[in-house]
């Protein structure tokens, strides 16, 4: 396994991460929990990233953790709830979920807690900031994040709040490589690519019935990139290869319920970055075809 330096966190990260999205929206059973948190520590993946907002997740991964935690990257976020049902900004609200994740991950202390994609007020003016803030002192997080995508992200990244950008990158949402990405390497910021397979959208044959995909899937069809035609056998490979190699990303965190998918996309680290002509059409294709209104989706 890749690793690299978190930004000024100075913290070693797996260039690989598991995101836990996916075992929780799916309602995963802990067996199989187990099953992906085993192989992707074999693997030597030690970023594991979560969210309040992602239902049962934070509690699967704490039981399937329990007892291995030393040398593990552990991320969450909060704000957002209960699957983005609700939300609460306050600071009250902040501490009290960072209070409930610990309880859920089994843990002392989080590395990084992410604003899960709030707007500018809330970090600027708001109270949201400083809930980070006092976490931080109570010694329930290390280094304060902001996970967003799109002016809101340019903006945490200017407000220097924030030690880590979670930010949305792939082949069909590139958004980030100019707006945000220049800017918060220069402040030397760890980057979490999220979403860097887009969701493998190519899989469906017309438009996906699930609405977190149907944005992703219109604007491959426009892209139209030949390795995401059927049958896409080498297309996640080449996507997130293309998302992990972007400059100042630091880790890709992926989600899935399948061991075996989870182990596929360890394979596709181990290639290394796609050739410079491969990665100059993808970027090039974009840079031609995409329409102003693609903005990083959150």
């Amino acid at each position: 396994m890749e690793f690299r330096t978190f930004g000024r966190t100075g913290l070693e990260v797996s260039a690989l991460g598991f995101g836990g999205a996916e075992i929780g929206f799916a309602q995963e059973n802990s067996v199989n929990v187990q099953r992906l948190i085993d192989s992707a520590l074999d693997s030597g993946v030690n970023v594991f990233d979560s969210a309040a907002a992602y239902l049962t997740s934070e509690r699967l991964l704490g039981e399937a953790l329990k007892g291995r935690r030393n040398g593990l990257i552990l991320m969450t976020k909060c704000g957002a709830l209960d699957g983005f049902s609700r939300s609460d900004w306050s600071k009250a609200g902040i501490l009290a979920t960072i209070e409930q994740s610990l309880r859920n991950l089994q843990t002392d202390f989080l590395d990084v807690v992410f604003l899960h994609s709030c707007g500018v007020l809330e970090f600027l003016w708001g109270e949201a900031a400083d809930g980070l803030r006092t976490a931080r002192e109570k010694g329930y997080v290390r280094f304060l994040g902001y996970s967003g995508d799109g002016s809101p992200a340019l903006e945490a990244v200017k407000s220097g709040i924030f030690d880590v950008l979670e930010t949305s990158i792939n082949i069909v949402d590139q958004e980030a490589i100019t707006l945000t990405l220049p800017l918060a390497q220069e402040r030397g910021m760890g980057v979490v690519a999220k979403r860097p397979i887009a969701n493998a959208v190519w899989r469906h044959s017309s438009l996906p019935e699930n609405g977190y995909h149907q944005e992703y899937w219109r604007r491959l069809q426009v892209l139209a990139y030949a390795f995401a035609a059927p049958p896409a056998a080498e297309a996640a490979s080449t996507a997130l290869r293309f998302t992990l190699h972007q400059p100042g990303v630091h880790t890709a965190i992926v989600g899935t319920t399948n061991p075996e998918r989870f182990m596929d996309n360890v394979k596709s680290l181990k290639k290394g970055a796609l050739p410079e002509k491969e990665e100059q059409s993808i970027r090039s294709r974009w840079l031609e075809a995409a329409d102003p209104t693609w903005v990083g989706q959150v």
